[in-house]
């Protein structure tokens, strides 16, 4: 029952760690679906991160963190769409430039705030999303085989786990059962037909950016009020480009995106359990081969499995209107 029981905590894992992949990369899939490569994904969660700790520690209430994560995205969210939407600038180049910016900002800010060397206070208990027990989680524990996966994997995760279980379908509806993913999906591939129709391009793809940074924010403030308990430097790791990742892996759907985040959350997992671990005849790994896994995969796989990923047509694209 040894190897049953990792592999439960394992699958736990995973779930906690694909949870901010899956909301960075939902909002990776709204703005690009609208035609705005969002390369600053990864500075978003992290002001949402930085936001979401310093308000739980000076009010000491986790959703006054979560509302000003989303705050926080939201505005960087605006940033780049007034610069790539209005101005029609380079989107990539603004991207990344969020991404540089809020990893010198948020660091900074910690240290003027709390001096703490960069980083916030610790958050107490009732500061932090708690885990949920869901109905009959106790009384199927004794249950063989269902009682574990059960209380092991379904229940004892936070809201936000079980949100984002939710938006996975709900997104998937938005964009392909209503009008306004309907509108949203031309938009990213061709704007010019869409103008001609007369739908506001720039309307669309400001709306699409707010939603990516309502996601990316509630993804920072998973990473430091439920997942972690305060901000510190650089805490999101590359999970904004792993969203992106993900987001080219499934192809820019819903779906086939919560897969590749589960994949890529599911390596990061196993890689936490093979550490110290000493394998017969090559002895022990290095701690920092191992921490390579999650990347390496990602390359692997988007380097020979993916094949030709085509992403909306106008991704990537400014529209200007003509008069």
């Amino acid at each position: 029952m040894e190897g049953f029981d990792i592999l439960i905590s394992v699958l736990a894992s995973t779930l906690r760690v694909a949870t901010p992949l899956v909301l960075a990369a939902l909002a990776g899939l709204f703005a690009e679906r609208s035609g705005v490569v969002d390369i600053g994904l990864e500075g978003k969660m992290l002001a949402g991160a930085f936001a979401a700790a310093a308000a739980a520690s000076v009010t000491g209430s986790p959703v006054i963190g979560l509302t000003a994560a989303v705050g926080a995205a939201v505005a960087l969210a605006m940033v780049h769409a007034y610069a790539c939407v209005t101005h029609a600038g380079n989107q990539v180049v603004s991207g990344m430039a969020i991404n540089i910016l809020v990893a010198g900002l948020a660091p900074t800010l910690a240290f003027a705030w709390f001096s703490q060397g960069g980083q916030t206070p610790l958050l107490e208990q009732g500061s932090r999303f708690g885990p949920i027990a869901l109905p009959f989680a106790r009384s199927l524990d004794g249950v063989p085989v269902l009682g574990p996966l059960y209380g092991g994997i379904v229940s004892g995760h936070n809201v936000i786990v079980y949100a984002t279980a939710l938006l996975v379908p709900l997104s998937a509806w938005v964009l392909y059962r209503t009008r306004f993913g309907l509108r949203l999906r031309a938009v990213g591939e061709s704007p010019a037909a869409v103008d001609t129709a007369g739908i506001d391009v720039a309307a669309m793809r400001y709306r699409a950016m707010v939603i990516c940074g309502v996601l990316t924010g509630v993804a920072g403030a998973y990473l430091s009020t439920a997942q972690g308990g305060g901000f510190v430097r650089n805490m999101t790791a590359g999970s904004g480009y792993l969203a992106l990742a993900a987001l080219i892996f499934g192809k820019w759907r819903p779906v086939p995106t919560l897969f590749a985040c589960l994949l890529f959350a599911f390596t990061d997992a196993i890689q936490v359990r093979l550490q110290g671990v000493a394998l017969p005849g090559l002895g022990t790994i290095p701690v920092q081969f191992i921490q390579m896994l999650p990347y390496a995969l990602t390359v692997f796989l988007l380097a020979g499995f993916v094949g030709r990923a085509i992403p909306p047509k106008a991704s990537g694209i400014p529209y200007v209107k003509e008069r």
